[in-house]
């Protein structure tokens, strides 16, 4: 059978899922598909001329690559289709974007004898901005040797034509509003975790968006509308918390946004999406790839008395009234020029937030990448002419404040920042260009990433980058037919790429699903470090961490640089002492219990920094905390760590980068030795003094300061979805934390999990001197609930082999995990025993595997949202409940939440992870 007949095939059974045919990016079907329309008497011609021209993936795919030869042959005249004419084809080549089709452009600029052919792809190439050095390098050479038709080209990119020439933005936009839902919106509504392996496959991905039920009311709401474009609202809540999800803005946008090109199918832009408390700092990021406008409406305020005081409910909640309704089906217009929300022609909000010029710009050009991509076009071909370029793009915002001092955010971005005035400190609120150290890809983001460089033309990760990363945890627990099709192909495009990749496609070392988040904290080797990662828990506890979406990954990886404003900062301090039966991760708890406490249920965190000093704590511990504030919301965090603290956390990273090296990892270019050279020098510099550990001015400035009283912990803390609550908005946050003694010790747990991010190996240990204290007293350790455990590395397991705690675990376990024989299937039913899983995120990704549903699960892990640990039944709705491991282990073993007593005799004696306040602050 030759592929196209499989194609065929294949797209009877997407029929039968109401999908239209996948888009091809195969280079030998591309190729079968251009013989097919060269011979008139096919079958198949008609056919095969609408999939090259309408189905055919762009970029650096082998597909564009089959289709860009073939239109230069139609332009030149070898090759005649009558349904292709040069002209059409030109109009083609220019729908590609990059890759390939700028090869064929640039060839025919330079290449050919014909000068009016020249001229032609002179003017598409003058709209194209996915140029890279190779290419560039072509036209400068080509200029340098006389090339006329060069030096046009290069003049119309230094005065930016391909952004001016830009229609603007309409002055006003109609929107009609649809409710996604009361309270925080999660990105797993957009784009469910458990839907992972669609990423790639947007049309069928797009139909796990919120529900069929949402679905038909916005194509009844577009039907009704038919001018307007509907805005997806998250009603008394913030929209995308959770994670950037570049999948879940591009469902957002395949059901409410614009067809970016009517050549590239199921690729749309332009969704506007809006919450009563704004949109979640890296969701909007996203939003800005795609082009796209994010609201903070601020439609319900807090109720005030007669003298200006928030008027609280019985439960010392705040009472919110409304300022204005955008239920589902309000007309609302968007002014762009007076940067105001109009309902009925009358002003409701100002969003001039939404409006800054940068932002303006992303919506005009059709997304970031191009805005990115153009400033450096226009740099190149003004230098290359001698010319000043002409200012066509709005300035960086540059804000400075004469004798203030830097915070350790604005320190980094200052000492990492590309193209801002020479000599001038910048403060937060600044516009900053950076370049970044490190860079992770995730396994369930990584084909999207994969698309998206791709779709950018390019084919190796920029020099800049000190190593990139692509994991494979994500889909670690069950090795199904769509992981094997998937991360395969997936590991040999990053390895390819210039990645360090997990799995290795040549299958030389054994296959690694270590956490990402573990990984990526050990490659950190300097804390004054720039980290970019494709998951919302990139947040390492040395440099600074950003979560992103695929596409900035993408854009991180191919020209090693981010862009984003320098954010504020609240600084984090903490003073007395923790009591012996508690455990650090219910200081991360009480942390957010008391800034909410003290700033009246302001979440000062949203968006921010969280500078937090906790420098007498190790990296592999502090990544507790730091992976946290993903639920706190904040942007990132930074850890400011004693002298000798950093020195044990870089020679810890150090050892682990070794175990990567010794297990044949590392690439030609011996990225992974080079991070262990850099923490060599990081660790002198820290020795001798030339360079202290990374740490704030005295007299710097920040939007908030809290200090937490670890005197007041007295006991568990735990974070409860409250899948009840009377109020629709207050379910699902993150920022309802109970004391362990508000359960009683008589809620029912069905099921505990030890495992993701959030644990390291000291929890594991936790794990294995609990059960040997029940051993010793009680005989033997029964379990009342199922037990899951997920070690997040192998180092980890191999470490606590070596010290004689994997054997008690193994004693107590009725499943372990088996590398050369891993599950195929999902787990759909647990005993009351222990399961010690493959190294990975297992059930807190929800992408694999999932307690049973209706369960209560008490977990270590970071997600509580619904339907992504657990989903609801008929009879009760699925809880998440967050907690340290000792709660988790002896929740499982009673089969409930434990009292206080109960409690404090269970962690007698065993040594849980402490966290004493600095003796002294450190400031630079």
């Amino acid at each position: 059978m030759s592929l196209y007949t499989d194609y065929l095939a294949e797209i009877e059974e997407r029929k039968a899922e109401d999908l239209h045919p996948k888009p091809i990016d195969s280079g030998e079907l591309t190729a079968e598909i251009i013989s097919q329309i060269k011979d008139p008497a096919n079958e198949h011609r008609e056919e095969s001329l609408k999939f090259l021209i309408y189905n055919t993936v762009p970029g650096t795919t082998p597909a564009a690559g089959e289709k860009a030869r073939f239109l230069e042959e139609i332009i030149l005249g070898n090759e005649s289709v009558p349904e292709i004419t040069p002209e059409f084809a030109f109009e083609l080549l220019g729908h590609m974007k990059g890759g390939a089709s700028i090869n064929s452009l640039l060839n025919l600029v330079i290449n050919g004898t014909d000068v009016e052919i020249a001229k032609q792809a002179a003017e598409v190439l003058k709209t194209q901005t996915f140029l890279y050095d190779a290419d560039m390098a072509r036209l400068k050479e080509a200029f340098e040797a006389g090339c006329p038709i060069c030096k046009d080209i290069l003049e119309s990119y230094a005065a930016a034509e391909f952004f001016t020439k830009l229609p603007e933005l309409p002055e006003e936009i109609k929107v009609v509003s649809f409710i996604a839902g009361e309270g925080d919106i999660s990105t797993d509504l957009l784009s469910p975790g458990n839907q992972a392996h669609s990423r790639s496959d947007r049309e069928l991905h797009g139909k796990c968006l919120i529900s069929p039920e949402a679905q038909s009311k916005i194509q009844a709401l577009q039907k009704l509308h038919p001018d307007k474009s509907v805005m997806l609202v998250a009603e008394k809540g913030t929209m995308g918390v959770g994670s950037s999800r570049m999948s879940g803005v591009n469902n957002v946008a395949l059901w409410t946004g614009k067809q970016a090109s009517k050549y590239v199918p199921f690729v749309n832009y332009a969704p506007i999406v809006a919450g009563t408390n704004g949109i979640s700092p890296i969701f909007l990021t996203t939003v800005d790839v795609t082009g796209g406008i994010g609201l903070d409406l601020q439609n319900w305020v807090r109720k005030k008395d007669a003298e200006g005081n928030t008027v609280t409910d019985e439960d010392g909640e705040p009472i919110l009234e409304q300022a204005y309704s955008v239920e589902t089906g309000t007309i609302l217009t968007i002014n762009t020029k007076s940067k105001k929300l109009l309902i009925d022609g009358k002003e409701v909000h100002d969003i001039t937030k939404a409006f800054t010029p940068q932002k303006v710009e992303f919506m005009k050009a059709g997304g970031s990448y191009a805005i990115v991509f153009g400033k450096k076009l226009q740099t190149f071909a003004a230098k290359t002419l001698g010319v000043e370029a002409p200012v066509v793009f709005s300035p960086a915002k540059e804000i400075s404040h004469e004798g203030q001092g830097l915070t350790a955010v604005e320190k980094i971005f200052n000492r990492n920042a590309v193209g801002t005035t020479p000599g001038k400190t910048l403060h937060a609120g600044s516009d900053v260009r950076v370049e970044v150290n490190v860079v992770g890809s995730q396994d369930t983001t990584g084909l999207m990433t994969m698309q998206e460089l791709e779709a950018m033309a390019a084919t190796v990760i920029s020099p800049i980058v000190d190593a990139g990363y692509q994991s494979g945890c994500h889909t670690a627990s069950v090795w199904d037919k769509k992981a094997q099709a998937n991360i395969p192909k997936l590991m040999k495009f990053m390895n390819d790429f210039g990645l360090i990749t997990a799995r290795d496609p040549e299958g030389d070392y054994h296959a690694m699903t270590d956490v990402i988040h573990k990984v990526l904290n050990d490659l950190t080797v300097d804390d004054w470090d720039i980290i970019i990662g494709g998951d919302s828990h990139t947040r390492m506890s040395k440099g600074v961490a950003f979560g992103a979406d695929s596409g900035t990954v993408a854009l991180a990886l191919a020209t090693g640089e981010a862009a984003m404003p320098i954010p504020e900062s609240v600084k984090v301090t903490f003073k007395g002492k923790m009591a012996d039966h508690m455990d650090f991760r219910d200081v991360v708890h009480a942390t957010q219990s008391q800034m909410l406490d003290k700033f009246g249920g302001d979440n000062v965190f949203q968006g921010r920094i969280i500078e937090v000093h906790i420098g007498t704590l190790q990296a592999d511990k502090a990544f507790t905390f730091t992976d946290w504030t993903a639920e706190m919301k904040a942007k990132a965090s930074i850890c400011i760590s004693q002298p000798e603290t950093l020195i044990e956390s870089l020679e810890i990273a150090k050892s682990r980068i070794q175990v990567m090296i010794d297990k044949g990892m590392d690439n030609e270019k011996n990225v992974l030795q080079g991070l262990i050279d850099k923490a060599n020098k990081r660790i002198d510099q820290i020795r001798s003094g030339e360079k202290p550990p990374l740490a704030p001015d005295a007299n710097a400035k920040y939007f908030a300061e809290l200090e937490v009283n670890l005197d007041e912990i007295v006991e568990p803390m735990i974070a409860d979805p409250e899948v009840n609550h009377e109020d629709v908005s207050k379910r699902y946050t993150h920022d309802s934390i109970n004391p362990l003694s508000y359960y009683g010790g008589s809620k029912k747990v069905d099921l505990g999990f030890v495992g993701s991010c959030m644990v390291h190996k000291g929890d594991l240990k936790i794990l294995s001197k609990m059960l040997r204290n029940v051993e010793e007293t009680q005989g033997e350790v029964k379990f009342n609930a199922p037990l899951v455990v997920a070690a997040p590395t192998y180092n980890i397991i191999d470490e606590l082999k070596a010290e004689g705690d994997w054997d008690i675990l193994q004693k107590y376990s009725g499943f372990e995990f088996d590398d050369n024989a891993p599950k195929g299937a999902a787990r759909t039913e647990y005993e009351n025993m222990m399961y010690l899983e493959r190294p990975g995120c297992n059930l807190c990704m929800g992408n694999q595997e999932k307690a049973a549903k209706g369960d209560t699960v008490m977990a270590t892990s970071t997600r509580l949202f619904q339907g992504r640990v657990v989903e609801d039944s008929e009879r009760k709705k699925g809880e998440s409940l967050l907690s340290s491991t000792p709660v988790v282990v002896l929740s499982s073993i009673l089969g409930r939440t434990p009292n206080l007593e109960e409690y404090k005799t269970a962690v007698q004696g065993i040594d849980l992870t402490k966290f004493a306040p600095p003796v002294k602050e450190m400031v630079a």
